[in-house]
């Protein structure tokens, strides 16, 4: 599905597709019911603004497959909040086992209950830098675990080096 095209766009749109689609299908586990995938959505950064003088950093919604969501995540210092933001700041995947308990998280779509997000970051040859994050809501309360983050991160690997950024 990457192969021969190095668009961001294109490969993160239908990434966040297979990885959607491909959890719905395993009903066991994140298919169906309640314990459902009901959401998988790149952020990447942007800087919100008229100008440049008064540009804040902040995660802008990509190509998704879910249910529609708020737009932009600030990730400013002093007002960065919620499982993306914190992700993003901290360049470390986040799982959450229970979204209600965790400080400052954003309801994007209020039937979550767990959330696994992981950083999308480019490793250049002279610089390192994280780009957005690649976010995966659950309707079940501990929908994700060690080994789902394992499988996220190796997946991210695979789309930062099949992208032209």
């Amino acid at each position: 599905m990457l192969d021969g095209q190095r668009h961001w766009v294109t490969n993160l749109a239908n990434a966040a597709s297979l990885i959607y689609n491909s959890l719905l299908a395993f009903p066991t586990h994140f298919g169906s019911g309640e314990r459902a995938v009901n959401w998988c959505v790149p952020k990447l950064i942007t800087h919100r603004g008229s100008d440049q003088a008064h540009a804040k950093d902040a995660l802008l919604l990509g190509p998704f497959c879910g249910r529609p969501a708020c737009q932009f995540i600030d990730i400013e210092t002093n007002k960065a909040r919620g499982v993306c933001a914190d992700a993003f700041v901290q360049q470390k995947t986040v799982v959450v086992r229970d979204v209600h308990s965790y400080p400052g998280h954003i309801a994007c779509d209020g039937a979550t209950n767990s959330e696994v997000v992981c950083p999308l970051i480019y490793n250049g040859e002279h610089d390192r830098v994280v780009v957005g994050v690649l976010d995966l809501d659950c309707l079940a309360v501990s929908g994700f675990d060690e080994e789902d983050k394992l499988g996220l991160e190796s997946i991210v690997e695979l789309i930062m080096r099949s992208c032209d950024w």
